[in-house]
């Protein structure tokens, strides 16, 4: 029989389990204190996550629009397609689960043009979300929409669509290297959109909402929404038609003189500083930023490896940099505006002083020539100005000396970045002051040996012909926020006075007599006065750097209109490779072409002279429906010539229309039966030919001739193009544009 235990025994054992138990309880006590009170934000945060879906709504980008309100880039509506794979736990049949994933992965990857593997293995990740594609526009998702309302399967438990949305630029390539464009989380990646991002990008929002495991909502329906805060629009200084015609004529100059490092063309308000239009071709679409043009395309195809991968990059970069702010150029014989402002401004010259060229001048041992290695001979101040006479301004420089030159260089804001509010702005490369000789002056008073972005020449010829002020130039005008509240307005910002209105208002003389009479006659337009100046620069560091010779870049700088300046514009085509490479020969006749269209459009009234006045087109009067003896007479009192087509007494048709202008002397095709022949022609080649022989030419063809450009019956005013290419069959009395030009040069 067993001993019972004694009393001792037993009350160590209650004891011992006492202890046991309190101690155990005393553990998790503490554990669930630990946890629920010190961890407690921690393991809070921690079921928040698991149980929280927090999702971003993306803020829409703010507009860019220009000083008119036209619209540059906008934020369009795109949706984001996203899978949810946990959702796929509840179905519990294999063969039903399989069938969905796979259905999921036809249509999507059809739809969306993805592969679909890809698709199936995005419904077989572990994760509670994936996104599937982004930037999805309205065509694609209304199609998933419709797939998910049709699905048996009920799909919409396993996908869905986030509205988000997408820059889009209305315009294509307008302005494209101004405005810049995003990357694919919508920040800027260039232009505008990069310098102003913080403005347009906006503040998200969210959408915080309870979900289960398997990521659909929970019983308790709890969801918190922040609603995104629209980024603030940028109205510019840029017009959208200015901008247009600017990229149209350098576009064309670039192909007619086979341009090799592109060009461009900026517009600005001498007065303000507002940048109107600045241009650089080849450029790219903002909509498509990484694509190429077909031509720089085939030469990355033609690589392989890494060889191509650089290639490709150097063209990307090559078509976003911004020629205007980013590259520095020798600006040559432009640049002699400057240096005229300093010598009239110190004294050092006036319009009554007397000059001889004799070809060259020596400085410092260095026989330097001009351009006409025969000489000018006697010349007025004008006409070293309207001549280009590299001895005279070397002669200015010397005069001026080293310590003034500088200290105008500086003033005119050539040593320092202008401060355009535009990503990349390089700084000039100018001689250390301390450092620079007698022969470096020579050279750099007429626009050599130092490089200059063409902002900062604009922004120096600005600040010759607005009276002396130093202008910042901008692109921006005011910032707006989504209720049209004004955020920010971008101001004239004058820095300095660099010369007096007194010389500033020769200045303007002598960039008139540029036009009027000297290397610029090929920018003259009827109707305006309009002043400038040309420039051919020599690519010095390319050329010791590839021992080739002949690579120039031809740039002209004109002002309009020269009573009250307030237009600006710069042409620079950089690496001509054509017949012609002089600035007045090529960059010039650009110059004019865009002051033809865009001084009109921004209300400057012509006021012609009666030389003018005998020269311009008259409208073709309307005789259709008339009788022959009074279409006759209606066409010959406008100074027009008329040939008749067929045995009718009624005109039935005419050629040109009422709606078309023709010189005097031009023929007017009546049609006087329904069946008579339309009679034709054969364009012949104008090119090459004086306004004369051009005449003369059109008469015998039966075409007429409309004029752009120099209209002086002088021998070195010849035609150098034509908007129908010869041999092309036209009717008789069509209208072809020829452009002339002067081929004297003053560079």
């Amino acid at each position: 029989m067993a001993k019972a235990p004694n009393r001792s025994m037993v009350i160590r054992i209650i004891v011992v389990w006492a202890v046991m138990t309190l101690t155990m309880f005393g553990l998790i006590g503490g554990r669930l204190i630990y946890l629920m009170v010190v961890k407690s934000d921690f393991y809070q945060q921690k079921a928040a996550d698991q149980q929280l879906y927090d999702t971003v709504i993306a803020a829409e980008r703010g507009k860019i629009l220009d000083r008119n309100g036209a619209l540059l880039a906008t934020s369009a509506q795109v949706w984001t397609v996203y899978i949810t794979p946990n959702s796929f736990k509840k179905v519990t049949d294999s063969a039903k689960l399989q069938a969905i994933k796979s259905e999921i992965a036809t249509n999507l990857s059809t739809i969306l043009g993805l592969e679909y593997q890809t698709v199936l293995d995005y419904t077989n990740k572990k994760t509670s979300y994936v996104k599937v594609k982004s930037n999805v526009e309205k065509p694609e998702a209304d199609k998933i929409r419709e797939y998910m309302a049709n699905s048996t399967y009920k799909v919409g438990e396993y996908m869905g669509l986030d509205e988000s949305s997408k820059r889009y630029y209305p315009n294509d390539n307008l302005a494209s290297v101004v405005l810049g464009f995003v990357g694919t989380d919508n920040q800027g990646l260039g232009g505008l959109e990069a310098q102003y991002d913080n403005a347009l990008t906006g503040i998200p929002g969210r959408v915080v909402s309870a979900k289960d495991a398997s990521g659909k909502n929970m019983a308790t329906n709890y969801e918190v929404k922040v609603e995104a805060k629209p980024g603030n629009t940028l109205v510019t200084a840029l017009d959208s038609y200015v901008q247009s015609v600017c990229e149209k004529y350098l576009d064309q100059a670039i192909i007619d003189n086979k341009v090799i490092e592109r060009g461009a063309v900026v517009c600005m308000n001498v007065n303000t500083g507002e940048v109107m239009a600045l241009a650089v071709k080849g450029d790219f679409d903002p909509n498509q930023p990484f694509v190429l043009s077909d031509e720089e395309q085939s030469i990355v195809d033609g690589l392989t490896g890494d060889e191509k991968t650089a290639k490709l990059n150097e063209l990307r970069n090559r078509q976003w940099r911004n020629k205007v702010v980013s590259d520095t150029y020798e600006p040559g014989s432009v640049f002699k505006v400057v240096t005229a402002a300093m010598a009239l401004e110190e004294g050092v010259t006036s319009l009554g002083n007397h000059y001889r060229c004799s070809g060259y001048i020596v400085v410092a041992g260095r026989r330097i020539n001009c351009h006409k290695k025969t000489g000018h001979g006697a010349e007025t101040l004008t006409q070293a100005v309207q001549n280009s006479c590299n001895p005279v301004f070397i002669t200015f420089g010397q005069q001026l000396g080293l310590k003034t030159f500088n200290k105008y260089y500086d003033a005119f804001g050539l040593r320092q970045k202008t401060g355009i509010d535009l990503p990349g702005e390089s700084s000039p490369i100018y001689y250390n002051p301390d450092k620079m000789s007698i022969s470096d002056l020579a050279s750099s008073s007429f626009g050599q040996t130092f490089q200059v972005t063409p902002i900062q020449m604009i922004t120096a010829v600005s600040a010759a012909v607005n009276g002396g002020y130093l202008v910042q130039p901008h692109v921006v005008n005011e910032i707006v926020d989504a209720d049209g509240n004004t955020v920010k307005t971008i101001g004239t910002n004058v820095r300095r006075q660099v010369i007096s209105t007194k010389t500033s208002e020769t200045i303007r003389s002598l960039m008139e007599a540029v036009v009027d009479g000297g290397g610029g006659k090929n920018a003259y337009v009827s109707g305006y006065r309009i002043g400038g100046k040309t420039g051919t620069s020599q690519k010095l560091t390319d050329i010791n750097q590839t021992g080739e010779k002949g690579i120039y870049i031809a740039s002209f700088c004109g002002v309009a209109p020269m009573d009250d300046p307030e237009i600006a514009l710069l042409v620079m085509l950089d690496e001509p490779t054509g017949d012609a490479y002089y600035g007045g020969t090529i960059a010039a006749p650009v110059g004019g072409q865009i002051m033809a269209e865009i001084l009109p459009y921004l209300g400057y009234e012509p006021q012609y002279s009666e030389e003018e006045l005998s020269k311009m087109a008259v409208r073709v009067p309307s005789v259709s429906g008339q009788t022959v003896d009074v279409a006759k007479k209606a066409i010959v009192d406008k100074g027009l010539k008329y040939e008749i087509i067929g045995e009718g007494n009624t005109v039935i048709k005419q050629l040109p229309t009422a709606s078309d202008s023709l010189y005097k002397d031009g023929v007017v095709m009546l049609y006087t039966e329904e069946t008579a022949d339309v009679k034709k022609s054969e364009v012949p080649s104008f090119v090459g030919l004086s306004i004369n022989a051009v005449n003369e030419l059109a008469a015998n063809k039966g075409v007429n001739v409309k004029y752009s450009g120099v209209q002086s019956s002088g021998t070195s005013v010849v035609a150098y193009k034509q908007d129908i290419e010869a041999g092309t069959n036209v009717d008789c009395g069509t209208i072809v544009t020829v452009y002339f030009r002067t081929t004297e040069t003053a560079e």
